[in-house]
């Protein structure tokens, strides 16, 4: 090499070019551009579903206080004089949540915990698309499913004669959407439970195993802690999945604004009352077309705050190994 250090003379006088590193390849150039325009296509879809809601909601207030919209306790937008009390209608979406929830989580997160502690590698490669079909499967048809079987073979068979009111004789009930719809959220809790509990290092295992922890003691005081921040994002997840759902309400649940958690009464949600009044049977511009937006706006704003919280909580309790 010369003085320069800037190459080698070869045979016959030729200098060697020096190495270089190569130049990034088109493809990959061409990758990132198009990764980009997602995330950018992303973000605008947002802002337009967001301003696709402010305008008529901010008309719709200046019909109607928005105090008596917020605090109100009687959703009577057919009657006159109506009342747009948004209360009955966020309680009975929390009511079908709760009961969906109650229903999904143990489910859920029991199989994460077989799959993940229990199962044989080909077990777990079976059952877990198996699990995840249920994601797939149109709620309208879960819909049907709740009102045909679940509601008349399961609940009203099954549930106490006078306790809560009974069940016995009612079209329309909270559990029977609940169940449903915690039918559907089920896969998203455990699949993604699962995937955490999957990630958890085999040393943490191993070590436990070797101090004479159970099967069941490493699955619930190693494991689960260690995937915690996983599980907590798939329990807000379906949470919210469970809120914006709509056909399973719609068909289980009824559609009579009621300010109650009891499970067998019949009650609307708000995806529920944006299904049946947002029709070409309402003019636009009227009252009831604006209070479409208003309560589409409280719903949004209920799963942006879950998924806010569910961002905290997975940043509160992540575990990072080396």
């Amino acid at each position: 090499m010369d003085a320069s250090g800037s190459g080698a003379e070869g045979p016959g006088g030729q200098t060697a070019s020096r190495l270089q590193a190569p130049g990034r390849r088109l493809g990959e150039k061409t990758i990132e551009v198009m990764l980009a325009l997602c995330g950018v296509l992303s973000v605008l879809t947002t802002t337009a579903i967001v301003i696709s809601l402010v305008g008529p909601t901010i008309g719709f207030f200046q019909l109607v206080p928005i105090g008596d919209f917020l605090f109100g306790t009687e959703w009577t937008p057919q009657f006159e004089p109506p009342s747009f009390g948004v209360l009955e209608i966020v309680v009975g979406t929390l009511n079908v949540t709760l009961w969906a929830m109650v229903f999904a989580i143990p489910i859920g997160l029991g199989a994460a915990i077989y799959l993940s502690e229990y199962a044989a590698p080909r077990v777990r490669k079976t059952v877990k698309p198996i699990l995840e079909i249920l994601a797939g499967i149109p709620t309208v048809a879960i819909g049907i499913f709740a009102v045909s079987f679940l509601l008349p073979e399961v609940i009203q068979r099954f549930w106490p004669g006078d306790f809560l009111g009974g069940a016995v004789g009612k079209p329309f009930m909270a559990l029977a959407a609940g169940l449903g719809v915690g039918l559907m959220i089920v896969p998203i809790i455990a699949s993604i439970s699962e995937d955490a509990m999957s990630a958890v290092p085999r040393g943490l295992r191993e070590g436990a195993y070797a101090m004479g922890a159970t099967r069941m003691e490493v699955a619930t005081r190693v494991v689960f802690p260690a995937a915690l921040s996983g599980i907590v994002a798939s329990v807000v997840l379906a949470i919210s999945r469970a809120v914006g759902e709509t056909m399973i309400v719609v068909l289980a649940a009824g559609s009579n604004p009621n300010l109650t958690f009891n499970p067998v009464e019949s009650i609307q949600a708000m995806t529920a009352y944006i299904a049946t009044t947002a029709t070409g049977d309402i003019s636009t511009g009227s009252v009831d077309y604006k209070s479409v937006f208003a309560v589409g706006t409280v719903l949004f704003v209920m799963t942006l705050a879950m998924n806010m919280l569910s961002i905290r909580l997975v940043r509160r309790y992540r575990e990072v190994y080396e």
